[in-house]
């Protein structure tokens, strides 16, 4: 059956002027020869317009890399997966969800008129999403080359902003705590907080090779990373973790081996997730715009992207600033007033 978008693509135009014309709205400004084209190509197409009450929703696929535990286990994530299904409701939007771990993820998603995957994908899990639809947005991927639709966080400033504020306070050894993500079985994802950490700190001529460490993106290795800090006997004067589960488990270790926060040690996480304001004390750290990334997304592929005509689609990379959130697990190096 076809579909206003299969008007408007032959017709040239948007699929919202194909909606208003075929819906006889007086107030839209278009040419006598552009409403009647449309008109023919619907004729031609045996385009019949759906009955009151049984209009299509629009239905929106969300694809998380995670499994379902692991999502749990990632405020981050998860935040970014309320925002989609918050504006979806909003807009009476149906909402499709389906994990990587599911058997047959494919298969769940097939006949929706947009997908947003979150998460790292490997190329062959790119092509198969392209066969279920057009309609594709990515977050918190990115890639060397704009190939595909995405948006993602400016990590280079947001690291940079956290090296600077640690240096205000006069701290010249920096640890870095991050964890590792894998694209596919085998290939380790690009950490762009991690490469900004390096080059500033070398830029700045700041002590930090023997203070980083890679893990996983948990407490638990949050945990285990800062006693392996301190079991080495070089421990930095500042920390920065690359998410606030990090973060929050290396403030536990800390806290056992006798570490004072921040008088000994200072440490930013990075998310702003909801518990990171009631730590002990409350954590410094980086908010990231994740709920509304689902929501911006959710609106991309909803909105945005099916009312621009097919020959000026091109991919984008969208970039949201990040902010630093001052609270009370900083201050100034040990041994200093």
């Amino acid at each position: 059956m076809a579909t206003i978008k299969d008007i408007a693509e032959k017709a040239g135009v948007s699929s919202a002027t194909v909606s208003r014309i075929l819906n006889q709205d007086d107030t839209l400004s278009v040419t006598e020869e552009t409403r009647a084209r449309v008109l023919k190509i619907a004729d031609g197409l045996n385009y019949r317009k759906k009955g009151k009450g049984t209009t299509k929703r629009t239905t929106i696929g969300v694809f998380q890399w995670y499994s379902l535990f692991q999502e749990l286990e990632d405020p981050y994530y998860q935040n970014i997966r309320v925002g989609i299904e918050k504006y979806c409701a909003d807009q009476n939007i149906e909402v499709i969800r389906a994990f990587q771990s599911d058997p047959d993820y494919l298969k769940t998603l097939s006949g929706v008129d947009g997908l947003i995957c979150i998460g790292k994908f490997a190329q062959k899990d790119i092509k198969a999403f392209e066969q279920l639809t057009d309609n594709i947005i990515f977050i918190d991927m990115r890639t060397s080359r704009i190939s595909f639709n995405n948006i993602v966080l400016d990590f280079h400033q947001s690291v940079i902003d956290v090296i600077d504020y640690f240096v205000e306070l006069g701290h010249t050894k920096i640890g870095y705590l991050g964890g590792k993500e894998y694209i596919g079985e085998d290939t380790v994802y690009f950490e762009q907080r991690k490469e900004t950490f390096i080059n500033y700190c070398r830029k700045l001529e700041l002590c930090y090779e023997p203070y980083v460490l890679e893990e996983e993106f948990s407490a638990e290795s949050g945990y285990q990373m800062m006693n392996k800090l301190i079991e080495s006997g070089q421990l930095p004067t500042a920390v920065f973790a690359a998410s606030d589960p990090i973060a929050i488990g290396a403030m536990r270790s800390l806290y056992e081996h006798g570490y004072k926060i921040p008088e000994d040690i200072s440490i930013i996480g990075f998310d702003d997730i909801s518990v990171a304001e009631f730590s002990n004390p409350p954590l410094t750290t980086v908010h990231a715009p994740s709920e509304y990334m689902g929501e911006y997304a959710a609106n991309f592929v909803a909105k945005l992207y099916n009312e621009v005509p097919s020959e000026y689609k091109t991919p984008v990379r969208l970039t949201l600033p990040c902010t630093l959130i001052k609270r009370q697990t900083c201050g100034k190096p040990r041994g200093e007033k």
